[in-house]
């Protein structure tokens, strides 16, 4: 089936195929690129600070070891986020609320994912929405997270937040699933799609599709043809260029 209205292009941890991911200079590339969105990864530090990292743990994205939720916010501005870009020296972790300035002037969504799967970070929830709230962005956040429990504790502190399932694969019935829990939208893996039905399931129960990560002209393609909502890339330029010729 195919879908007249365009998805949006959302930066996948920031412009990540160009700048540090999930850094404020990835943010910013995002912007320059035209993307009409970014998505970004939060955690929550030992002295309760919000902060943008996708792993857990420092050893893969810094010059620093360890699991994040054992650092102050403090303690983690001496370790440099930046491990492929020697040209911008030193990058420092950015706080949520850093981002949140950042975009403020724009229209860009902010699709927050919770980094809650495997350190249950008390009051991170409570916290993310608090900040929303107090930066006038909550009409511009959709929250994800894998772990559909934080998904609906969002929902209960503010039952008008936006909010999607993020999955992998191998789930029966999403879409039905995210009918019964009352999700906005559903955020599958890319190969979801192949699954017969799928989309036209999504779009009769009135979920968004925001599919990650479309790194490739000939997905990026498919999903302009099958009617996706949102196509979360690491390559908001290319995924640009794609939609604007479809």
């Amino acid at each position: 089936m195919t879908n007249k209205t365009k998805p949006q292009v959302w930066a996948h941890r920031g412009a990540s195929g160009y700048m540090p991911e999930n850094t404020l200079p990835a943010f910013e590339k995002a912007v320059e690129m035209g993307a009409q969105g970014i998505e970004l990864d939060v955690q929550m530090t030992k002295d309760g600070q919000i902060v943008v990292l996708h792993d857990e743990w420092l050893n893969r994205t810094s010059d620093g070891s360890g699991w994040l939720k054992d650092y102050t916010l403090e303690e983690l501005r001496q370790y440099n986020f930046n491990k492929n870009y020697p040209e911008l020296g030193h990058v420092d972790i950015p706080t949520l609320r850093e981002v949140f300035e950042l975009i403020l002037p724009t229209d860009l969504v902010i699709n927050i994912e919770l980094k809650t799967g495997i350190v249950f970070y008390e009051q991170l929830e409570e916290k993310v929405v608090a900040l929303a709230k107090e930066m006038g962005m909550e009409d511009r956040v959709i929250y994800s997270s894998f772990n559909h429990y934080t998904i609906l504790k969002i929902k209960e502190l503010d039952p008008e937040a936006k909010v999607g399932f993020l999955y992998s694969d191998g789930a029966i019935d999403m879409p039905g699933y995210g009918e019964k829990y009352g999700v906005d939208a559903l955020h599958p893996s890319l190969n979801n799609l192949q699954y017969p039905g799928f989309v036209q399931q999504c779009k009769e129960k009135g979920l968004k599709l925001h599919v990650w990560t479309v790194n490739e002209t000939e997905y990026m393609q498919l999903c302009c043809q099958m009617g996706v909502d949102a196509i979360i890339t690491n390559y908001p330029d290319l995924a640009r260029e794609v939609v604007d010729q479809m």
